[in-house]
């Protein structure tokens, strides 16, 4: 067996060393159980363990022939529950409560033969792209431990590239895999729209936004999962057709088109710049046609769009969970940022509501005209490094308004949303897009700063289209293109 201080390369590796017989799949949830108790008090990613019944899986069940056989595996502390474990989405409301049936996405990550063995951090509710809930505290970023993970899915990213496991359950609502990935050094992709098993809980995950799915060291790790999660469900309200040909290319070079700028006008840094650069001449190099475009829709639009959504699907969220709970909540219960979203959506009127969804219809016909002529876009993943801790802390005007949100119009209500998440939006403007059209991307690193930070570029392709993603991601990763850290 591999010592306990070095890491695997990814869980592709730990499977063949199972069927090989070099390591047993007890063997590495021990291995794993000791790593988390060294690491996890400096990276804070993990927030609950499940040891015996991880252990008791892995020394009785047969593994034979799974994609993932024996695997290691942590879920994402939210919408990712396992009958008998606790969810609690970074919510004192929930914390400590099991949940009592396990979704189909968590049990399409048994079938192929993960072993859970505990579940990361993340923001309260997923709401923020860091991961700071009041409840776990701050998930810190490997490469400083005095920078955030990103979120939402931070504790994964932190874990996954800390060492802990090779791969992390994770998902994505507006950028929460592809932003910690970029944070990080990892690859984080978003699937498209209807390829990832959802329910019995929810089938519509923020409207559709939101899509399940893992953070991951190696393209052929990403590219295994895919091949394995990806479903044809005919009880989801979204479909999408099953990819059947991986390597399938275009008889003629890639089309790219290059966007620079940030789709809200925000300030793009230096370093996000030369990641692009870097990404668009390795393009150029293997034979791309590569040229800059434009954004084809208005990015502040899309995005006032995003939080109208965001906080009708938390109204709901929280009318079911206070007939669950059986009283009302109040502001004592949750954060302040999820009381305010929460008040807000307790207003909006429908037919506002289905007026901004319409939109989000316009944006994906807007996106799929534009990859009629590119094959891919490339943009940054995010406009700079991952932030200190202390970067980003609620202005006090806002922190008021939240305080009396119940009392504001709902223009004034999302004029207070959007001041209460513009400066970390600035930083993360890329992603959300592709959320709202429903096409996948992927966020890849390609970059170090002379600090030692990772920062990544975003390919996106037209729904659907992750293998020619995955292909192009591999283009990059086979040349040496990726510039990470081991963290042994």
């Amino acid at each position: 067996m591999k010592g306990r201080e070095t890491m695997w390369k990814d869980a592709i590796e730990m499977r063949e060393a199972i069927a090989s017989g070099e390591v047993s799949p007890k063997e590495l949830v021990q291995e794993t159980l000791e790593k988390i108790e060294q690491r996890n008090p400096s990276l804070n990613a993990v927030v609950h363990l499940q040891a015996e019944r991880a252990l008791e899986e892995a020394g009785s069940r047969s593994f034979e022939g799974l994609p993932f056989g024996g695997v290691p595996l942590l879920l994402k502390d939210l919408g990712q529950n396992q009958a008998g474990e606790p969810s609690s989405a970074g919510s004192k409301l929930l914390k400590g409560i099991p949940v009592n049936r396990t979704d189909n996405f968590v049990k399409r990550l048994e079938a192929a033969g993960f072993i859970i063995v505990g579940r990361t951090n993340t923001p309260e509710f997923g709401f923020k792209n860091m991961t700071e809930p009041q409840l776990w505290g701050t998930a810190n970023n490997p490469y400083d431990l005095n920078r955030n993970a990103g979120g939402s899915s931070g504790g994964a990213a932190s874990a996954v590239a800390g060492g802990i496991v090779p791969i992390a359950g994770a998902s994505d609502g507006g950028g929460s895999i592809r932003i910690p990935a970029s944070f990080t050094g990892l690859i984080g992709l978003k699937p498209s729209r209807g390829r990832i098993p959802v329910g019995p809980g929810s089938y519509r995950g923020w409207q559709g936004a939101s899509v399940n799915f893992a953070m991951t060291k190696t393209v052929r790790d990403t590219r295994e999962l895919l091949k394995w999660m990806q479903v044809e469900q005919k009880d989801s309200p979204f479909l999408t057709p099953l990819i059947k040909d991986w390597d399938a290319l275009p008889n003629r070079p890639l089309r790219v088109g290059v966007i620079e700028k940030s789709p809200i006008e925000s300030v793009v840094a230096p370093e996000a710049k030369e990641a692009l650069r870097k990404a668009v001449a390795f393009l150029e190099g293997v034979g791309c046609v590569v040229e800059p475009i434009g954004w084809p829709v208005d990015g502040v639009e899309v995005m006032k769009n995003y939080y109208v959504m965001n906080s009708v699907e938390t109204a709901a969220m929280f009318q079911g969970m206070e007939a669950s709970f059986g009283r009302k909540f109040t502001k004592d219960d949750m954060e302040l940022m999820t009381w305010g979203i929460y008040q807000s959506g307790e207003r909006i009127l429908a037919k506002d509501y289905s007026a901004a969804l319409s939109k989000w219809d316009t944006y994906a016909h807007a996106m799929e005209k534009v990859h009629e002529q590119y094959d891919l876009i490339v943009t940054p993943s995010v406009s700079d490094v991952a932030p200190l801790h202390t970067q980003f802390p609620m202005e006090e005007s806002v922190r008021y308004a939240l305080e009396h949100m119940d009392e504001l119009s709902v223009p004034e209500q999302q004029s207070v949303i959007w001041r209460m998440f513009d400066r970390t939006l600035a930083l993360t403007p890329f992603t959300q897009l592709s959320n709202i059209t429903g096409a996948p991307a992927i966020s890849l690193p390609v970059h170090l700063t002379e600090k030692g930070l990772p920062i990544g570029v975003q390919l996106m392709a037209a729904r659907g289209q992750e293998a020619l993603l995955l292909t192009v991601a591999e283009w990059f990763e086979r040349e040496g293109q990726f510039e990470t850290r081991d963290f042994s």
